[in-house]
């Protein structure tokens, strides 16, 4: 679903994935499953999400560790959105956000646009709140896994090859 963007913090998230070659899809509660079948890769494992939407039937939620193991897509929740680097907060969760999030190919975060945050320090301004009161831990990832610690760019290497960010808009 195309969505003209007028906000400036969205515009700079948006911008900042493209130039990180993540792509973007926003869309609607209502349109959470069709889009999410759209994008995911078959095997795909997804943890349970915070926000009122419906996995498709393509998405095997609450996976043993075998499906993640063979899963090509993995869904996870993103606690907000950093719009000046264009990376995610991904919760560390009991069901196992982590693992789902970094050992399939295509990771593929799902975030409020209400949760889009436009720099670090507000990140963690509002993450630490959480923390703080509900021992939470979390992971800041931007774009893809890529190293180059022996010459050429290697992506996937430490984690996803692919990031695909879906946008829950009102």
């Amino acid at each position: 679903m195309a969505t003209t963007t007028t906000n400036p913090t969205l515009s700079a998230f948006e911008e900042s994935l493209a130039a990180l070659d993540v792509e973007l899809t926003r869309t609607t509660v209502d349109d959470f499953a069709a889009t999410l079948d759209d994008i995911v890769r078959d095997p795909a494992v997804g943890v349970p999400l915070p926000f009122d939407v419906d996995y498709p039937d393509s998405v095997t939620v609450d996976p043993t560790p075998a499906a993640v193991e063979r899963a090509t897509t993995g869904v996870t929740p993103a606690s907000y959105g950093i719009a000046n680097y264009g990376s995610v907060v991904l919760p560390s969760t009991d069901s196992g956000a982590e693992l789902v999030s970094l050992y399939p190919e295509l990771h593929v975060p799902v975030v409020h646009a209400d949760d889009i945050l436009p720099d670090l320090p507000s990140a963690l301004d509002r993450f630490g709140d959480a923390a703080r009161d509900d021992d939470l831990s979390a992971i800041v990832a931007t774009g893809p896994s890529a190293t180059a610690d022996m010459g050429d760019l290697v992506l996937g290497a430490h984690g996803p090859k692919a990031v695909h960010v879906v946008m829950l808009d009102e």
